[in-house]
């Protein structure tokens, strides 16, 4: 796969921190099937509500991102990274005290709005960095192994004693690191170059990769946020569907480390093509797990998993292809966020009290789209080829 890439110096150092700051700031993501679970299960919020919590915070995740696009403090990295981290915390530690749908949605959703500044942060990093394609699948394992071990310790012992505020005080806590970490984040950044320089302009070409990623996300953030009550109807116990789903993002982790191995290898658009189909037939087959069928559901579940993170390099890759300058790619983890969140709420819309049987339905049909996203992506390209 061919990018253009942006050399700037930034050290080994430097990159480590944004990336451990990136991954505190999407902790909640990666354990939202857990930390929502609970909270249907202790009746603070419904479940119907679930989707309406998941989406208030990454939403909030998505518009912090754009406004430190719009922003661009470049030369206030170390302060913004303290400043977001210390709303998240704060915030984080405030959610054991609000109750209800709403009480829930909106102090999350302020959360989220500190997360993507910090996610901003990361992001800016990584556009300048020699192998952005690369450095985004190291950041997505390095994101999720965070996510699989706390997810572990939550469902193990956090959980089983401190209870759902426990675990909102863990989250809290593990905030601490990027703050101690904020002064070695890069002292300021060079902006990337103009659009007058890069020739680059809004297109069908420029503006469906991020349509892509959109749609793909959705696909996965609708079957994630509702992978609690669908374990439980294939016959899993509250304790056991919250340990597959630590379990589940150690496989996460085996399908980032292998996606950041081949990205070179590998066109980001056909494996695109070929992770969208994936990932419908598996959103189908689990709508046909019979319940007891826990063993069928575990192995979808690993490979739902596996093809989320082997992707996401290619996502980044994808951008870059269409836009070499970086633009478009600074803007993929906006619309990674939006896609989750979007996801859900569409979800949502299907459950019917604790049956969410159709959510599965849901996620093939943005695995659909998404694959005719890329099909009049690349039909884009030859249009350009032609004409150029």
């Amino acid at each position: 796969m061919h990018t253009q890439t942006l050399k700037t110096e930034i050290s080994v150092a430097e990159m480590v921190t944004a990336l451990l700051a990136g991954s505190a700031a999407l902790l909640v993501l990666g354990l939202q099937p857990i930390l929502l679970g609970e909270l249907v299960e202790a009746r603070q919020v419904t479940l119907e509500g679930v989707g309406l919590v998941a989406m208030a915070e990454i939403v909030a995740l998505g518009i912090g991102v754009l406004l430190g696009d719009l922003a661009r403090p470049l030369k206030h990295l170390r302060t913004v990274t303290a400043m977001a981290t210390l709303c998240a915390l704060a915030l984080d530690a405030l959610t054991p005290r609000v109750s209800g749908d709403l009480g829930f949605a909106l102090v999350r959703a302020a959360a989220g709005l500190a997360e993507g500044l910090l996610v901003w942060a990361t992001t800016a990093v990584i556009v300048r960095c020699a192998n952005p394609a690369r450095l985004a699948g190291v950041f997505f394992v390095v994101q999720t192994a965070v996510q699989a071990l706390t997810g572990l310790a939550l469902a193990r012992w956090v959980i089983p004693t401190l209870g759902w505020q426990g675990a909102f005080q863990v989250v809290a806590a593990l905030m601490l690191l990027p703050l101690l970490l904020a002064r070695a984040m890069p002292r300021g950044l060079q902006p990337l170059a103009a659009p007058a320089q890069t020739g680059f302009r809004w297109s069908r070409q420029t503006g469906l990769p991020l349509l892509t990623v959109f749609l793909q996300m959705a696909t996965l953030g609708s079957l994630w946020a509702y992978l609690e009550p669908l374990g439980k109807g294939a016959g899993f116990e509250a304790k056991d569907i919250q340990t597959l789903i630590a379990a589940a993002l150690g496989m996460q982790i085996v399908g980032g480390c292998a996606g950041s191995a081949l990205v070179r290898r590998l066109h980001a658009w056909p494996t695109l093509l070929a992770g969208s189909a994936l990932l419908a037939a598996i959103a189908l087959a689990v709508s046909r797990t019979p319940s007891g069928g826990t063993w069928q559901f575990a192995a979808l579940c690993a490979a739902f998993a596996f093809v989320w993170l082997f992707i996401a390099p290619y996502q980044m890759g994808l951008a870059f292809d269409a836009d070499g300058s970086g633009r478009v790619a600074s803007l993929v983890p906006a619309a990674q966020l939006f896609g989750i969140a979007f996801g859900p709420l569409v979800a949502s819309f299907v459950v019917e009290g604790e049956n969410a049987a159709a959510v599965p339905m849901v996620s093939a049909a943005f695995a659909a789209a998404a694959a005719l996203a890329l099909l009049a992506s690349a039909s884009a390209r030859r249009t350009l080829a032609r004409a150029a």
